[in-house]
């Protein structure tokens, strides 16, 4: 508590003291460009992570970046998100998972907690459609590989759960509304964005830009890398078309990272994965496809 005081008064009289007129200028509204939902762990810094200042972002956390599907709970999730869409006109959402969440931990081994945390229990429960899929899908890894699948999976699980609600599928139907999917790894700062398309977790500088129709996007052009990329499998220009997408020479996309190599047991390789990210692997990017990420 001493520490928090003194921050207190350091914030007045370095920041305040310096920015007045900003905060007096905050004080007649707020008009935030971005909904960001992400996890309540002390080590996610929202506004850190993506260097904005106070009034650019509107954030909602809880335990695991949890938006429970529209009537599924009477918790303030579902009103912000009604809030930041039609009184402040967002028109970009964040879901930002992070490594080693404590919450997916939980999720993955649930049933220990109905006694000790019965609270985080049934708040977990709103995030079931993850734990779900992670176990009848995925067979054969370890228990590490287990979180980082469902601390990516669980992002795409609470986009689907925001198309939900009534306010998102119109705006999503209007042009209006587009949601991205991130994870942001603590241990090295990086940030990865879910890119619909590829159906793997890319560098978010190959987000999509959307063209202002529904269904119709490209993939935006990114800073050259230097690799050699393969040219377009027949599956992937099948998904493209499936998009609606034209898609550009391939030499204007950045690299996808090619999956970790497995190791003789048939389990991935996490040390080998490119950039430690053992989760893009084939098994999952074709999961996604056929599953909620279609």
């Amino acid at each position: 508590m001493k520490k928090l005081i003194r921050g207190l008064r350091e914030f007045k009289d370095t920041y305040v003291s310096n920015h007045r007129d900003f905060l007096e200028q905050l004080a007649h509204g707020q008009k935030p460009r971005v909904l960001f939902i992400t996890c309540s762990d002390s080590r996610i810094v929202p506004s850190l992570i993506t260097q904005t200042e106070p009034g650019e972002i509107f954030v909602i956390r809880n335990a695991g970046n949890i938006i429970p599907p529209f009537g599924a709970a009477n918790g303030g999730e579902g009103a912000a998100v009604e809030y930041a869409i039609h009184a402040l006109g967002i028109e970009q959402i964040i879901v930002c998972g992070h490594s080693h969440c404590g919450a997916m931990k939980g999720l993955l081994q649930i049933g220990k907690l109905e006694d000790e945390m019965p609270l985080v229990y049934e708040w977990l429960r709103h995030a079931d459609a993850t734990r779900r899929l992670v176990q009848e899908n995925y067979q054969g890894y370890t228990k590490d590989e287990l979180l980082e699948i469902a601390i990516a999976e669980n992002v795409i699980t609470q986009i689907e759960n925001l198309k939900t609600y009534p306010v998102v599928h119109s705006k999503i139907y209007q042009g209006k509304l587009h949601i991205y999917g991130w994870v942001y790894l603590i241990e090295t700062g990086e940030v990865l964005a879910f890119d619909p398309i590829t159906h793997s977790y890319m560098p978010p500088q190959t987000q999509l830009d959307y063209l202002g129709q529904p269904g119709q996007y490209r993939v935006t052009q990114a800073p050259p890398v230097s690799c050699d990329v393969p040219p377009y499998t027949a599956e992937e220009l099948e998904r493209l078309k499936t998009y609606g997408v034209t898609p550009l020479p391939r030499q204007e996309h950045t690299y996808v990272p090619t999956p970790a190599p497995t190791s003789d047991s048939g389990n991935r390789s996490t040390k080998d994965a490119p950039g430690g990210i053992s989760w893009l692997s084939p098994e999952q990017a074709d999961r996604i496809y056929r599953g909620t990420g279609k």
